[in-house]
């Protein structure tokens, strides 16, 4: 391909192929910012996969977690972490344990949202996301994040934009917010910008968006130590080769969670309040012990650079991780355990009142277990997100109830702020 043969046509073409490759992906993580007044930060962190809260924070005090856990335990002391006589962590977030000692590390056990029975992760997904009751209105697409943005006087979005890629559900809606996608770094030379700058010329839209992809391409070659990257010169074909190596290879590198950590704390020591990301892994059909094991570590590292990077104004911050349902009560027949009901909401930052498991425990003998298999939820997760919410913004409780999480009730104050 030659620069006379490409064309805006081709551009979007080539870049929509690219787009469904990386939502199609499970690696691929987007994250999502927006700035608010007031000095307090909140960071969304969806588990996706349907994290096991019995294996993450594990009921050990509980007579039947022996019986109905002891193959997935891989030889661990099932009280070896313990945190209150009760619970215990898994041993792959025993370096969060230092959060837990200083009060800046909790969990909620025994919630959900109030998707029920079909446990599909695509419509458990959206249904947290949403932040709704029902899979019709989840179906709308908007999410709860946007809702919050819409009721907090003063918001704006930071100037963003992520090439081939889709913001999150939890993102969408009406107020403005900015996404940024690790390692969509594109090596320009000044021949490549002003070839894209005639080829968009044409449409003011997509010429600004353009500009700022490489805007934030910069910003991507510099956290990846390749600045130098654009001084090679490139035509047309090199630079949607080039694209094409830099989406592919996109959450591929062990460190990706650790960029995107850096990155979001680079923002919230600036003017913005709010960022959301995914954490991938938590399917854990088979060979449970190893696959949730990564996955924790990659979680545990993960709020641990986000610690390191924003530096005191973690003091200021709530880190909120949920999931779209809970695992089986059982191990399953081949290491793992089958998509359940309820699980656990992890929350960490400076700003949170840890140290402690929130929820009423429903017990897990067969007669308390939802459908004699699963954990029962005693709490909407939503309505521990919302009184996060309420105290970290100064909401009004009826705004998180109507309008944020529409249906939810907050119910008593867990007090989970400070």
């Amino acid at each position: 391909m030659t620069r006379q043969t490409l064309s805006r046509r081709l551009f979007l073409t080539r870049s929509a192929a690219l787009g469904c490759s990386l939502a199609a992906s499970p690696l691929v993580t987007p994250v999502t910012m927006a700035s608010a007044p007031g000095e307090n930060r909140l960071v969304v962190l969806i588990l996706r996969g349907g994290l096991d809260g019995l294996d993450a924070v594990r009921p050990y005090g509980a007579p039947e977690f022996g019986d109905y856990r002891g193959s997935l335990l891989d030889g661990a002391v099932p009280g070896e972490l313990d945190l209150d006589g009760f619970y215990a962590l898994h041993p792959a977030l025993a370096p969060l344990m230092p959060l837990w000692q200083a009060g800046e590390l909790g969990f909620a056990h025994a919630v959900s949202t109030p998707y029920r029975d079909k446990r599909s992760h695509f419509d458990g997904q959206d249904i947290l996301e949403a932040g709704t009751a029902s899979l019709g209105r989840a179906q709308e697409r908007d999410g709860w994040l946007n809702r919050l943005l819409q009721g907090l006087p003063g918001t704006e979005a930071e100037t963003a934009y992520a090439i081939g890629h889709s913001d999150m559900l939890l993102t969408r809606g009406k107020a403005d917010v900015a996404n940024w996608s690790p390692d969509a770094a594109l090596p320009l030379s000044p021949q490549a910008e002003k070839l894209l700058d005639m080829v968009m010329h044409g449409d003011p839209l997509f010429r600004d968006a353009t500009a700022e992809a490489i805007a934030l391409s910069q910003v991507s070659l510099a956290l990846s130590g390749q600045a130098g990257a654009a001084d090679a010169a490139l035509d047309s074909s090199g630079m949607m080769g080039t694209m094409q190596d830099s989406m592919a290879g996109a959450g591929k590198k062990k460190d990706g969670l650790d960029e995107i950590a850096r990155f979001a704390a680079g923002r919230l020591r600036g003017d913005t309040r709010i960022a959301a990301w995914s954490v991938n892994g938590f399917d854990t059909h088979s060979r449970q012990p190893r696959q949730l094991s990564r996955s924790l570590d990659d979680l545990a590292g993960n709020i641990l650079a986000l610690r390191e990077a924003l530096g005191p104004v973690w003091e200021k911050t709530a880190v909120v991780a949920m999931t779209e349902f809970g695992r089986t009560a059982r191990a399953n027949g081949t290491g793992g355990t089958d998509h359940g009901t309820g699980g656990a909401m992890l929350f960490a930052g400076g700003a949170l009142r840890g140290g402690r498991v929130v929820g009423d425990w429903p017990g897990l003998a067969e007669a308390d277990l939802y459908d004699r298999r699963d954990l029962m939820p005693t709490r909407d997760v939503r309505a521990h997100a919302g009184w996060i919410m309420r105290q970290l913004f100064g909401l009004d409780a009826g705004l998180i109830e109507r309008t944020v999480f529409p249906g939810v009730e907050l119910g008593p104050d867990p007090k989970l702020i400070l």
